[in-house]
C-alpha cells in the first residue's frame, strides 16, 4: 500500500502496478505544429481485462484534421512502466512526461521519431489536493480518475508521418490521462491551449459521477491564464449554472470562488462550437470498445469574469482554437436541457 498511497501525489505515474484485471489506464498527448498545420493525438496506454486474452496494451493515433485514427494494439508482454516516475514503454515506443519516442509501422498509420517537451505547465499538487481530482484523488472506490500532465508545453524535434516528414519545433502541447475501471456513462471534455495570448490553456469535463449506490454530475474546469490557475470544481463549491447541448454548440457557464485566485467570485462562460472527429477506443465493462468522437478542431469561445459589488470585471474574453471535444453517452444524465 506505500506505492499506492506515495502515487496519490504523482498522478501522471502509472498506477496498476498491483492490478491484474477490470483495470485500464492512458495518457493523452495533443501535439500541434508551429503552423498549425498538423494537429495530432497520441495515447499509449494499458487494458486489463476480465480474462488474460482481453488484456493488451495499445498506443492509439488521431490524425485533427482528417478525423482519421488508428489503434495499435501489442502483446500485454510489451508494456513497462517504471514505479516512481511517468516512464512507459509499449514495444519500441516510450513515453514520459518530458518526451515522446514513436515507432510505429503499419499500413494504417507510420509515425516514426522523438519529440521533446519544454517549459511544462503541470496541475498543481497540494497535501489536501492531490491534482485536478482534488479531495477526490484519495476515494479509493472511483470509477475513473483523471490527471493532467501538463496544461501547456513547447515541442521540439520532429517525425514522420506517412511518410512525411514533419517539424513540430516551437509546437504547442498537452498532456492529460485516465485510469480505472471504466470510462463514465456520460462525459463531455474539451481542451485548448491555443489562444490568442500564449500561455493560456482551458480544460474541463462534466460526468456521471458513481457514488455510493448512486451518482452525481460532477465537474472540473482549469483555466490557465497570465500565470494563474482558476480552478471551478465541484469538490470547490462551484456551481454550473447552464449546460446545453445544440446540435453545433455546447454551452456550459459556472460560477463560484475559483479555487487558485484568492478565492474572488467569478463567472466562466463556455461556448464551443462542435466539428467533426474521429473514433477513438475507450474502456468500458465490456471491454475496449471504438465508441468515442473526438475532434481536434472544435473551436471555444471563452470568457471569464470577476463578479463585484455594483458590476463585473472582464478579466479574460477569447476564443481558443484546435479545440478537443468530446460529447459522449447518456447525456440526459449531465445536461440541462437538449435541444435541437
Amino acid at each position: 500500500m506505500m506505492l499506492n498511497r506515495a502515487l496519490t501525489w504523482r498522478p501522471a505515474s502509472y498506477h496498476g502496478h498491483r492490478k491484474t484485471h477490470d483495470f485500464f489506464e492512458g495518457w493523452y498527448f495533443k501535439l500541434v505544429d508551429r503552423t498549425e498545420t498538423r494537429l495530432y493525438a497520441v495515447i499509449p496506454g494499458v487494458y486489463l481485462g476480465k480474462n488474460g486474452a482481453d488484456s493488451h496494451c495499445f498506443v492509439q493515433t488521431l490524425d485533427g484534421l482528417t478525423g482519421r485514427s488508428t489503434f495499435h494494439r501489442f502483446p500485454l508482454a510489451q508494456f513497462s512502466a517504471a514505479g516512481d516516475r511517468f516512464a512507459v514503454c509499449i514495444g519500441p515506443n516510450r513515453f514520459s512526461a518530458d518526451e515522446i519516442s514513436l515507432d510505429i509501422r503499419t499500413e494504417e498509420r507510420q509515425m516514426q521519431g522523438r519529440l521533446s517537451f519544454e517549459r511544462l505547465v503541470p496541475w498543481p499538487v497540494g497535501l489536501a489536493s492531490p491534482g485536478i481530482m482534488g479531495p477526490y484523488a484519495f476515494a479509493p472506490f472511483m470509477e475513473c480518475y483523471h490527471g493532467v500532465v501538463s496544461l501547456d508545453h513547447e515541442i521540439q524535434g520532429q517525425m514522420i508521418v506517412d511518410g512525411s516528414p514533419a517539424d513540430f519545433s516551437r509546437g504547442r502541447g498537452y498532456i492529460e490521462k485516465d485510469w480505472g475501471k471504466s470510462f463514465p456513462r456520460a462525459w463531455i471534455w474539451m481542451q485548448t491551449n491555443h489562444f490568442e495570448q500564449p500561455g493560456t490553456c482551458l480544460t474541463g469535463s462534466v460526468a456521471t459521477i458513481p457514488w455510493l449506490g448512486s451518482a452525481f454530475r460532477g465537474f472540473i474546469v482549469g483555466l490557465w491564464h497570465g500565470g494563474v490557475l482558476y480552478r471551478f470544481a465541484t469538490y470547490s463549491g462551484a456551481s454550473i449554472k447552464r449546460l446545453q447541448l445544440t446540435d453545433t454548440h455546447v454551452i456550459w457557464h459556472l460560477a463560484g470562488r475559483a479555487l487558485g485566485s484568492g478565492g474572488a467570485l467569478y463567472r466562466l462562460e463556455i461556448n464551443a462550437v462542435r466539428s467533426e472527429g474521429g473514433l477513438l477506443h475507450a474502456p468500458y465493462s465490456s471491454g475496449m470498445l471504438q465508441r468515442v468522437a473526438e475532434s481536434l478542431t472544435a473551436q471555444v469561445q471563452v470568457r471569464l469574469l470577476a463578479l463585484q459589488e455594483g458590476g463585473e470585471e472582464v478579466i479574460f474574453a477569447e476564443t481558443g482554437r484546435h479545440a478537443g471535444l468530446e460529447i459522449n453517452g447518456e447525456l440526459g444524465e449531465i445536461l440541462d436541457q437538449t435541444t435541437g
